[in-house]
Protein backbone atom coordinates (compact mmCIF):
# COMPACT_ATOMS: atom_id res chain seq x y z
CA UNK A 1 0.00 0.00 0.00
CA UNK A 2 2.67 2.29 0.91
CA UNK A 3 4.55 1.80 -2.43
CA UNK A 4 1.01 2.54 -4.52
CA UNK A 5 1.11 6.34 -2.56
CA UNK A 6 4.61 7.13 -4.02
CA UNK A 7 3.78 5.77 -7.02
CA UNK A 8 0.88 8.36 -7.02
CA UNK A 9 2.65 11.21 -5.73
CA UNK A 10 5.44 10.80 -8.56
CA UNK A 11 2.39 10.45 -11.31
CA UNK A 12 0.93 13.38 -9.67
CA UNK A 13 3.69 15.29 -9.85
CA UNK A 14 4.25 14.34 -13.43
CA UNK A 15 0.51 15.30 -14.45
CA UNK A 16 1.56 18.75 -12.31
CA UNK A 17 4.60 19.70 -14.32
CA UNK A 18 2.93 18.44 -17.78
CA UNK A 19 -0.04 20.92 -16.92
CA UNK A 20 2.39 23.62 -16.22
CA UNK A 21 4.75 23.63 -18.82
CA UNK A 22 1.33 22.75 -21.34
CA UNK A 23 -0.63 25.43 -20.01
CA UNK A 24 2.86 27.96 -19.99
CA UNK A 25 3.86 27.23 -23.63
CA UNK A 26 -0.03 27.94 -24.25
CA UNK A 27 -0.16 31.70 -22.54
CA UNK A 28 3.06 32.39 -23.95
CA UNK A 29 2.13 32.18 -27.87
CA UNK A 30 -1.87 32.96 -27.26
CA UNK A 31 -1.92 35.47 -24.91
CA UNK A 32 1.64 37.27 -24.69
CA UNK A 33 2.05 36.47 -28.41
CA UNK A 34 5.54 35.33 -28.61
CA UNK A 35 5.92 33.44 -31.93
CA UNK A 36 6.67 29.80 -31.52
CA UNK A 37 9.57 28.28 -33.87
CA UNK A 38 10.23 25.23 -35.25
CA UNK A 39 12.20 23.48 -32.16
CA UNK A 40 9.32 24.74 -29.91
CA UNK A 41 6.82 23.21 -31.89
CA UNK A 42 8.65 19.95 -31.77
CA UNK A 43 8.99 20.09 -27.77
CA UNK A 44 5.14 20.73 -27.51
CA UNK A 45 4.39 17.67 -29.55
CA UNK A 46 6.49 15.85 -27.19
CA UNK A 47 4.99 17.62 -24.21
CA UNK A 48 1.17 17.98 -24.94
CA UNK A 49 1.04 14.09 -24.76
CA UNK A 50 2.69 13.29 -21.89
CA UNK A 51 0.43 16.26 -20.01
CA UNK A 52 -2.82 13.87 -21.63
CA UNK A 53 -1.06 10.27 -20.60
CA UNK A 54 -0.29 10.99 -17.33
CA UNK A 55 -3.72 12.56 -16.49
CA UNK A 56 -5.89 9.29 -17.78
CA UNK A 57 -2.78 7.00 -16.03
CA UNK A 58 -3.24 9.05 -12.28
CA UNK A 59 -6.84 9.06 -12.67
CA UNK A 60 -6.69 4.60 -13.75
CA UNK A 61 -3.72 4.45 -11.53
CA UNK A 62 -1.75 2.60 -14.01
CA UNK A 63 1.94 3.26 -13.10
CA UNK A 64 2.42 0.90 -16.62
CA UNK A 65 2.17 4.20 -18.46
CA UNK A 66 5.65 5.55 -17.11
CA UNK A 67 7.49 3.59 -19.98
CA UNK A 68 5.45 6.49 -22.42
CA UNK A 69 6.00 9.33 -20.24
CA UNK A 70 9.77 7.98 -19.82
CA UNK A 71 10.14 7.77 -23.73
CA UNK A 72 8.22 10.97 -25.16
CA UNK A 73 10.54 12.97 -22.44
CA UNK A 74 13.67 11.54 -23.86
CA UNK A 75 13.03 13.01 -27.01
CA UNK A 76 11.34 15.48 -25.61
CA UNK A 77 14.65 16.98 -23.79
CA UNK A 78 16.99 16.14 -26.76
CA UNK A 79 15.10 18.62 -28.42
CA UNK A 80 15.11 21.10 -25.58
CA UNK A 81 18.37 20.80 -24.49
CA UNK A 82 19.39 21.50 -28.65
CA UNK A 83 17.60 24.35 -28.75
CA UNK A 84 19.10 25.95 -25.98
CA UNK A 85 22.38 25.37 -26.89
CA UNK A 86 21.06 27.29 -30.49
CA UNK A 87 20.21 30.10 -28.14
CA UNK A 88 23.08 30.14 -25.83
CA UNK A 89 26.37 29.10 -28.47
CA UNK A 90 27.48 30.44 -31.34
CA UNK A 91 28.84 26.90 -32.07
CA UNK A 92 25.61 25.91 -32.66
CA UNK A 93 24.19 29.24 -33.74
CA UNK A 94 26.32 28.92 -36.79
CA UNK A 95 25.42 25.33 -37.28
CA UNK A 96 21.36 25.02 -36.68
CA UNK A 97 19.49 23.27 -38.42
CA UNK A 98 16.09 25.17 -37.50
CA UNK A 99 16.19 27.18 -40.41
CA UNK A 100 13.73 29.25 -38.40
CA UNK A 101 15.53 32.69 -37.05
CA UNK A 102 13.02 32.32 -34.48
CA UNK A 103 14.68 29.30 -33.00
CA UNK A 104 17.86 31.93 -31.84
CA UNK A 105 14.99 34.49 -30.24
CA UNK A 106 15.38 34.48 -26.62
CA UNK A 107 12.12 36.30 -25.33
CA UNK A 108 12.56 35.30 -21.84
CA UNK A 109 16.50 35.32 -20.61
CA UNK A 110 16.24 34.90 -16.96
CA UNK A 111 19.23 35.70 -14.88
CA UNK A 112 21.26 35.34 -18.22
CA UNK A 113 19.66 31.39 -18.41
CA UNK A 114 16.78 30.78 -18.19
CA UNK A 115 15.09 30.49 -21.46
CA UNK A 116 11.70 28.82 -22.91
CA UNK A 117 13.93 25.87 -24.00
CA UNK A 118 15.64 25.90 -20.53
CA UNK A 119 12.17 25.84 -18.96
CA UNK A 120 11.15 22.68 -21.10
CA UNK A 121 14.39 21.34 -20.81
CA UNK A 122 13.85 21.11 -17.04
CA UNK A 123 10.48 20.08 -17.06
CA UNK A 124 11.27 16.87 -19.34
CA UNK A 125 14.31 16.27 -16.60
CA UNK A 126 11.77 16.14 -13.68
CA UNK A 127 9.27 14.05 -15.83
CA UNK A 128 12.36 11.40 -16.63
CA UNK A 129 12.94 11.39 -12.82
CA UNK A 130 10.29 10.81 -11.56
CA UNK A 131 9.27 8.19 -14.34
CA UNK A 132 12.36 6.07 -13.28
CA UNK A 133 11.23 6.35 -9.06
CA UNK A 134 7.91 4.78 -10.67
CA UNK A 135 9.79 2.40 -12.38
CA UNK A 136 12.01 1.30 -9.43
CA UNK A 137 8.80 1.27 -6.90
CA UNK A 138 7.39 -0.98 -9.39
CA UNK A 139 10.32 -3.13 -9.74
CA UNK A 140 10.36 -3.44 -6.01
CA UNK A 141 6.91 -4.09 -6.17
CA UNK A 142 7.54 -7.45 -8.09
CA UNK A 143 10.18 -8.60 -6.06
Amino acid sequence: MKTNKKMDTFLFLIVSVSLLATLGSLFLSEILRYVPCKLCWIQRIFMYPITIISLVAFLKRDYTQYLYILLLSFFGIGFALYHYLVQKTTFFQQNNLCVDLACQAQYINGLGFITIPFLSLISFLMMIVFSLFIYRLLKEKIK
